[in-house]
């Protein structure tokens, strides 16, 4: 490889100093960015792409072999015939851990605090006479945590958890194997080796987890396993006080029958960045409970996000050059 050309197709919105610096990782990397569309003449000696959704089909680009994402799911490309034909697929995996881990910290104290509560009062200019008995926090301090995924996002979650004194447990497709491998991590962030949680539990034992949490966060991919994952089942089983937060994905959730465990008192509350349908339609009703809070899919948002993406990039490409293994690399089979 090393007296090849490279040919590279950048589909994503990435500033001169980015691509500046990208371009300078090696010699042999022939780098085009293209936003947003691809010609087609661009596609014929492409052999890696960096995109969101733009995704060529096989006769397009023959000479595809890796496909980096801008984003940490999969599940929008991996059935694409190109894919589907054994093209490398690997993800932005692990440059959400920091921001989503602060939203979910953020989104309990939220709860913890009354603050919708707080600030309808706020725009109704009103001070409630019983003010001290209403707003009489339960501190996270002592609490539990449920963590449903155990990745990146799931470990920087549970070391800013365990720093606030909660008490976290853990899920995890391979409880016994407690350690993260293969993966891009940003540096001091998470647990890698698994040491936090008291217990680490398997993903068919989370119903048994969820029973003692106080909160339960779901950070697990969409797959055909976790589909409805959280269920009547789960919901039966949270404690009457316990709030869920998801940020996975919608359908990782039986919406209805979550609505139906919030209007009936089963579980105290529940955060939703995702939803089975996106935008969340106007007729639903988790728009109006107010034991709700609702957020446009935006957790994982940040100011500085292409340019965690184009680090993770970097790294694989500088992997790619040496023949090394590509972190985040899609396994066809889980479905992440």
């Amino acid at each position: 490889m090393a007296d090849k050309s490279i040919k590279v197709i950048v589909a994503a919105d990435f500033t001169e100093k980015i691509m500046t610096n990208l371009r300078q990782i090696s010699p042999q990397l022939d780098i085009e960015q293209h936003y947003p569309n691809v010609p087609n003449r661009a596609w014929k000696n492409a052999e890696i792409l960096h995109t969101f959704d733009v995704i060529p089909t096989p006769e397009q680009a023959p000479n595809l072999r890796w496909i980096q994402l801008l984003s940490a799911g999969v599940d929008h490309v991996k059935d694409k015939p190109i894919v589907q034909q054994g093209v490398t697929v690997t993800s932005a995996s692990g440059i959400h851990a920091t921001p989503i881990a602060e939203y979910c910290i953020g989104m309990m104290l939220a709860h913890v605090f009354q603050l919708p509560l707080m600030l309808k009062d706020q725009g109704e200019k009103r001070w409630r006479e019983n003010q001290h008995d209403v707003y009489r926090p339960h501190h996270l301090r002592g609490q539990t945590l449920g963590i449903v995924g155990y990745g990146n996002i799931g470990r920087e979650l549970a070391r800013l958890a365990d720093a606030l004194g909660m008490n976290v447990l853990a899920s995890k497709r391979d409880a016994k194997h407690p350690a993260i491998e293969g993966v891009y991590q940003a540096a001091g962030t998470g647990d890698p080796e698994g040491d936090i949680p008291e217990r680490i539990y398997p993903s068919e034992a989370i119903t048994t987890m969820a029973r003692e949490c106080d909160y339960l966060v779901l950070l697990t991919p969409l797959t055909e396993a976790t589909h409805h994952l959280i269920g009547k089942s789960v919901l039966d089983a949270m404690k009457k006080n316990a709030v869920l937060i998801n940020v996975a994905r919608g359908s990782v959730v039986d919406e209805p029958a979550l609505v139906k465990a919030l209007q009936a008192g089963d579980i105290a509350g529940a955060v939703l960045d995702v939803f089975e349908e996106e935008p969340l339609p106007t007729d639903s009703p988790l728009w109006e409970m107010d034991n709700v809070i609702i957020s446009p899919h935006c957790a994982g948002n940040s100011q500085r996000y292409n340019e965690k993406a184009a680090a993770v990039f970097a790294e694989n490409l500088q992997r790619y050059l040496e023949r090394e293994d590509l972190l985040n690399e899609l396994d066809t089979e889980r479905g992440y």
